[in-house]
C-alpha cells in the first residue's frame, strides 16, 4: 500500500490551497489493485475505472455475509453557518486519526452535485489535510452515477410526454393496434418534472411541447436538480438490485383524470430505468490524503431525502472495516434525525456513536454574532476571543447533544478547531458539552491530518465500547401528523405545528391509505436554523412550525412534509464558481475548481 511522502508531511495547508495538498497526496495514491490487496478483495470484486474503481456490492456482500460488523460511527453537526462547519473534514480527519492508531478504518460520504460545485459551494471533499482524493474526479462526475440517474429520471418523463401525445392523437382503436391502453393522464396533475445536475432557476417552471401534433404534448412542466430526484433518494436506501427495481416501478409520475396514480410501471418504463441505473448500486472507492479507504455513494438532497451516503455503502463498510465512518447531511436536526429514524430503521443497523461537529465560529453566530455570508470575510468577532457571544450560542450545541441522546446513541462532540480559537473558548465549549452528557475531543485534523485527530480517535474508540439502546422517536404505526408534531417538538424545539388546508387534506388522505402505513417521514426544512426560517439562529422557543405541503415519493416510500420555502431547483449566483474553472491544455489538469 502507498506510503505518505515527506512532501505531504511537510505540506502546510495554511500556505497551500486544498487542490495543492490534494495534488501532493495524489502522487502516491493507491492504485485500484493496491487498494483491493489492502482490503482483501478478490480480483472480480473490483471494477477498475481509470484512477478509480467501483466495488462490486453483491459479490462482496455474498463473500463476507458471515463476517461480524465493525463499529458504526455517524458524523453530524450543530446548526451551521452558510460556510459549513466541517462534517466531511471531520469524517476524513477521524478516519486518518484512527488510521494513525493502526486501526482498520474506512468510511463513506455523499457524492457532490455539479450544481453546487459550479455555483458557490465548491468541492465537498473536506479541506486542509483532511481531504478526499482524487479531488477533480470527485467533483466532476466521478464514475457516472449522477449521469445515470439523470438519464433514468428523464426517461420516465419521455415516456410520460410521449404517452400524452399519443393518447391525444389516437382513439382507443388506434392505441390498441399499438398494444397501448388509454391511461387518461391528467396533464394538469403531473407529479414529476425533468432533472439536470446544475442550478438553473429559469427551469423551475416551464412550458413544453410548443409546436404541432407531432412535437409532444403542450403542458406546464419543471426541472429539479438531479440530487433532488426520487431516483437518487431511492439509491440511498435500497438494499440490493432487486429492491432498486421494485422501488423504481412504484414511482408516481402523474395522476389520471380520476385522481388515480400513474406509475412508471403503468408507462412500461421502469425496467429501462433500472437498466440505466444497474451500475449505480456499486460504490466508488476513494481515499483520504493519508490513504484511508472511503467510499462515495449516492448524493440525495438532505432537505428532502436522507441526505447521506447509502445503506449499501454502510453495509459493505461494516464488513470490510473494523471502524466504519458515515456522514449525515447538515445538522443533527435534519441529517441525524433522518439517519436515526429512517436510515437505521430501513437498514436494521445500530450505530455505536454519533460525532457532533462543532465550531466556535458557529456557536458565536448563534449567540448573536454578525451575519455570516459565504464569499465575504468573517467579522473580527469570529476571529478574536469573545466569550460572551460564545456562551450565549452554546445552547445550540447542547440542544443537538440532547437530540442525539434521545436516540440512545452515544454523543461525542468534536470541536473542529481553527487557529483563531483560544484556550479559554475551547475550555468553555468542553465544559458545557461535558455537562450536557457528551464526551469531547478537540481536533486539528484540517491543519495536521491524522496527527491532529488522535484525541478524537481515542475518544470515539472509547465511546464505541458503550452499550447502545437504539430507540426510534416514533413507531411506524403513528399517523403522519402526529409524527410531524413529535419531530417538531422533540427535535426542533417547536411549541407546535400549523398546517395549511391543502397540506392537512393531503396528510389526512395519506393517513387513510393502508398502502402508505409503512412510509417513512422525511421532513423538508432549512439546515440553517432549528426553525423553518434560515434567518432565525440560536435555540428559539415558543415558535410554531408551518407545514405548507406534503410531497409523496412512492418508490422510496417517503412522505415529505414541506416547511419554509425549499426549492428542488437551486439558483445560480451572480458570481458562480464556473467563471474561474478552466483546463491547462498542456497538461489536461483542471484549474480553478477548488
Amino acid at each position: 500500500m502507498s506510503t505518505i511522502s515527506k512532501k505531504y508531511i511537510d505540506a502546510d495547508p495554511r500556505k497551500l490551497a486544498d487542490w495543492q495538498v490534494a495534488e501532493i497526496a495524489e502522487e502516491n495514491m493507491p492504485t485500484p489493485d493496491e487498494a483491493g490487496e489492502k482490503l482483501g478483495l478478490k480480483k472480480d470484486e473490483i471494477i477498475p475505472m481509470g484512477k478509480l474503481c467501483r466495488l462490486d456490492f453483491m459479490k462482496i456482500m455474498e463473500r463476507l455475509k458471515g463476517k461480524p460488523d465493525g463499529k458504526y460511527i455517524e458524523v453530524t453537526a450543530i446548526t451551521p453557518t452558510p460556510l459549513g462547519e466541517g462534517k466531511t473534514t471531520t469524517s476524513m480527519g477521524l478516519m486518518e486519526g484512527l488510521g494513525k492508531r493502526g486501526k482498520n478504518v474506512g468510511g463513506c460520504i455523499r457524492q457532490p452535485s455539479g450544481g453546487p460545485t459550479m455555483n458557490i459551494k465548491g468541492t465537498a471533499a473536506g479541506g486542509g489535510k483532511a481531504l478526499l482524493i482524487p479531488m477533480t474526479e470527485f467533483s466532476l462526475g466521478l464514475t457516472g452515477d449522477i449521469n445515470d440517474i439523470t438519464n433514468a429520471h428523464n426517461l420516465a418523463m419521455v415516456a410520460l410526454n410521449a404517452r400524452l401525445q399519443h393518447e391525444r392523437n389516437y382513439d382507443d382503436t388506434e392505441l390498441a393496434k399499438r398494444n397501448l391502453k388509454r391511461l387518461d393522464i391528467d396533464p394538469t396533475n403531473i407529479e414529476m418534472g425533468w432533472a439536470m445536475d446544475f442550478c438553473a432557476q429559469g427551469l423551475r417552471n416551464i412550458i413544453m411541447g410548443i409546436g404541432g401534433r407531432m412535437d409532444g404534448f403542450l403542458m406546464a412542466s419543471k426541472f429539479g436538480i438531479t440530487v433532488s430526484s426520487e431516483l437518487m433518494a431511492i439509491l440511498s436506501i435500497v438494499r440490493d438490485l432487486k429492491d432498486l427495481r421494485e422501488r423504481l416501478g412504484r414511482i408516481v409520475v402523474a395522476y389520471d383524470k380520476k385522481g388515480k396514480p400513474v406509475t412508471t410501471t403503468d408507462l412500461e418504463v421502469a425496467g429501462a430505468m433500472c437498466a440505466w441505473m444497474r451500475n449505480t448500486i456499486n460504490p466508488t472507492l476513494m481515499f483520504t490524503t493519508e490513504y484511508q479507504p472511503c467510499m462515495v455513494h449516492a448524493g440525495p438532497f438532505a432537505n428532502i431525502a436522507v441526505g447521506q451516503s447509502s445503506i449499501i455503502a454502510d453495509r459493505i463498510g461494516l464488513k470490510m472495516f473494523d471502524y466504519h465512518v458515515t456522514e449525515s447531511g447538515f445538522a443533527a436536526d435534519i441529517g441525524f434525525e433522518k439517519f436515526w429514524n429512517v436510515k437505521c430503521r430501513l437498514s436494521g443497523l445500530t450505530p455505536n456513536v454519533s460525532v457532533l461537529t462543532a465550531t466556535i465560529r458557529a456557536l458565536k453566530m448563534h449567540g448573536g454574532g454578525p451575519k455570516v455570508v459565504a464569499g465575504l470575510p468573517l467579522d473580527e468577532s469570529y476571529t478574536k476571543e469573545n466569550l460572551g457571544l460564545l456562551e450565549k450560542g452554546i445552547e445550540n450545541m447542547v440542544h443537538h447533544i440532547g437530540v442525539i441522546k434521545k436516540s440512545g446513541i452515544n454523543p461525542v462532540v468534536c470541536i473542529n478547531s481553527f487557529h483563531t480559537d483560544t484556550k479559554d473558548e475551547i475550555a468553555m465549549v468542553r465544559k458545557y458539552a461535558e455537562q450536557a452528557g457528551a464526551r469531547v475531543a478537540v481536533s486539528e485534523h484540517w491543519l495536521k491530518g491524522g496527527d491532529g485527530a488522535l484525541e478524537l480517535a481515542d475518544v470515539v474508540m472509547e465511546a464505541c465500547k458503550d452499550n447502545v439502546n437504539l430507540k426510534f422517536l416514533y413507531p411506524l404505526e403513528m399517523p403522519l401528523r402526529q409524527r410531524v408534531e413529535r419531530i417538531a417538538k422533540e427535535v426542533y424545539g417547536a411549541a407546535g405545528v400549523s398546517w395549511t388546508p391543502d397540506a392537512e387534506a393531503k396528510a389526512k388522505r395519506f393517513e387513510a391509505d393502508p398502502a402508505m402505513k409503512d412510509f417513512t417521514t422525511m421532513m423538508v426544512k432549512t439546515h440553517l436554523s432549528l426553525t423553518h426560517d434560515p434567518a432565525i439562529k440560536g435555540t428559539p422557543k415558543g415558535w410554531i412550525l408551518p407545514v405548507r405541503d406534503v410531497l409523496i415519493f412512492a418508490g422510496a416510500k417517503f412522505l415529505c412534509p414541506c416547511t419554509g420555502t425549499i426549492s428542488l431547483m437551486p439558483g445560480t449566483s451572480s458570481d458562480p464558481a464556473f467563471r474561474r474553472v478552466d483546463v491547462d491544455v498542456n497538461t489536461g489538469k483542471v484549474q480553478g475548481l477548488f
